[in-house]
């Protein structure tokens, strides 16, 4: 492993003394997580551009949410992230075989913004761009590096965002955010206070006849048939090459008996029900899947995971399958309830691709879209498991009832996301201890999703039919 020569050369002009430095032989323990480094000083570069077309390059510490309000203030001017292909052509123009910005606040001689914090480490460990190789700089040799680079408090550390651990902390945190960052004003009832619509009566019946012992095909044919756009969409779905039935699909009937199962299209049903409830966003974060597209993806990652986890541990198919296609529901909701500061909202996701988009969420508004989702699920009186499964889905150790679904939801995302499928998730492993809980083979893990993503063409079909 080296140092791209174009650094070299420039770390060599600056007389700069520095080690190169991994994850492996920084001894920060197995894996391959770029995490490990961030208590030790890393730090990470964005690009970002201003309305007059500036661009300038903002070092920050890799454990830390980048302030673009702060940054705003400080340089009297708006600036969001560069992104597409300018940032791609920036990238190229560095050379060395980079795939990010390098944290050289001297690379192409543009003007810097560092991070105060940074300055408070004895030792520095800086991204060079390529793969997961850091230069480790003693203090004093950075400051020399930054040079006349401009320094301020521009990050808010992630710990200042931590999520609390306990669901009825969320209520008093949502009323506050709603309050502060809308024009709406709290009512009696945060629910009327959000005008929200009511559970759609499809949904209703659905949840309904979820709890009834004695329901059967007939019932659900006949609630799915109501609803003629989802009586198409349910008998597309059971179509789709993904799932290889022989012969045409004619109707709910031949759907659920043949193809999908009762479980299935009662639980496809709902979440289909339950998205069309709410408006889809037409802007959002860059790179970021379409709703649809990555509920798809979810659920049916979800599914392949419960195939996966032996048949005594094993929790319902049904309910991890409809927790994937609802995961991302709070995003619908922020896009909604703060849609004149959505688009800031995304332009601090895309500025902090390193970290998960809830904690972006919680710095930006005061709350996260895990938190609204449970919010609203509970006040439809959705079952407690898919409650628990959207609110606790981002937290690794929860541990209360329940608590095989989020944990699910959790390696479901972070599988993806390593595969090149964009879940807004921070690039971290999955703790070994998760998988030995659910009594997960990582080898039969890696192999079911294999499996799932040659499909992908059929994944994405089938989500353009939701759509």
């Amino acid at each position: 492993m080296s140092v791209p020569a174009n650094i070299e050369r420039m770390l060599e002009s600056y007389k700069v003394p520095y080690d190169l430095a991994n994850i492996d032989n920084l001894n920060f323990g197995s894996g391959e997580d770029v995490a490990a480094l961030k208590p030790q000083g890393a730090a990470t570069a964005k690009l970002l551009k201003g309305d007059d077309g500036q661009r300038i390059m903002v070092i920050h510490p890799l454990d830390a949410v980048m302030d673009i309000a702060a940054i705003n203030q400080h340089m009297q001017s708006k600036f969001v992230p560069l992104m597409g292909q300018d940032l791609q052509d920036f990238i190229a123009k560095c050379g060395g075989n980079m795939n990010k910005v390098p944290a050289l606040p001297v690379i192409n001689d543009l003007p810097t913004l560092v991070d105060e914090s940074l300055l408070d480490r004895a030792s520095v460990y800086l991204d060079i761009g390529v793969d997961n190789q850091f230069i480790r700089l003693e203090q004093a040799h950075f400051k020399q590096m930054i040079g006349e680079a401009k320094v301020a408090v521009i990050s808010r550390p992630l710990a200042g965002v931590d999520i609390p651990i306990v669901i009825e902390e969320d209520r008093e945190m949502i009323e506050q955010s709603v309050s502060y960052f809308t024009e709406r004003r709290i009512k009696q009832r945060l629910e009327d206070t959000l005008e929200f619509p009511p559970l759609p009566l499809t949904a209703s019946k659905i949840i309904q006849l979820r709890v009834d012992p004695n329901a059967d095909i007939s019932d659900l044919v006949d609630i799915v048939e109501l609803d003629a756009s989802l009586s198409a969409q349910v008998v597309s779905w059971a179509a789709s090459p993904y799932y290889s039935a022989p012969g045409a699909i004619k109707s709910i009937h031949d759907a659920i008996v043949r193809v999908l199962g009762f479980d299935m299209v009662l639980n496809l049903a709902l979440g289909l029900s339950l998205g069309k409830s709410m408006k889809m966003p037409t802007t959002g974060p860059s790179g970021c899947l379409p709703y649809w597209l990555q509920s798809v993806y979810i659920a049916t990652t979800a599914e392949a995971i419960v195939k996966c986890i032996p048949r005594e541990k094993r929790p319902s198919f049904g309910t991890a399958y409809l927790s994937g296609l609802l995961h991302n529901f709070g995003y619908l909701i922020i896009s909604e309830v703060f849609d004149t500061h959505f688009k800031n909202i995304c332009h601090h996701i895309d500025a902090n691709p390193q970290v998960a988009v809830q904690s972006v969420e919680r710095h930006v508004i005061g709350v996260d879209r895990d938190q609204l989702a449970a919010w609203l699920m509970e006040s439809w009186v959705m079952p407690e498991p898919i409650v628990t499964a959207l609110r606790y889905q981002s937290v690794a150790d929860f541990d209360g009832d329940d608590w095989q679904y989020p944990a699910i939801l959790h390696i479901a995302k972070k599988l993806l996301q390593v595969r090149g499928i964009n879940t807004g998730v921070a690039p971290t492993p999955i703790p070994d201890e998760l998988y030995q809980r659910l009594g997960l083979d990582r080898d039969k893990v890696d192999e079911a999703m294999e499996q799932l993503l040659e499909a992908n063409e059929e994944l994405e079909a089938m989500a353009k039919q939701m759509e």
